[in-house]
């Protein structure tokens, strides 16, 4: 069986006028497969749709081949975070 490539999300931007309630910082790096506990839920349950497809083969339209952008749901924060599949 072939390993599952390795994903890694960075927190890239943020829109909103507030600072992120779990501490987060652009710049901020998570491996998936060690770190997701240490990404905040709300953003990690928009994440994760993406994660899959990327992880298992598809495509985002209009994103660079494996990977994907997103923000996190919060209103007053606006996270931006991008998803990397780094191909083992």
């Amino acid at each position: 069986m072939a390993k599952r490539p390795k994903i890694k999300i960075t927190l890239i931007d943020r829109k909103g006028p507030c600072g992120c309630h779990r501490g987060h910082k652009i710049g901020d790096s998570f491996d998936f497969d060690t770190q997701r506990g240490e990404l905040c839920p709300m953003a990690m349950h928009v994440a994760f749709p993406y994660i899959d497809i990327l992880r298992y083969g598809g495509s985002i339209p209009n994103q660079p081949k494996g990977t994907a952008v997103f923000c996190c749901p919060d209103v007053d924060t606006i996270n931006v975070f991008r998803i990397e599949k780094e191909d083992i």
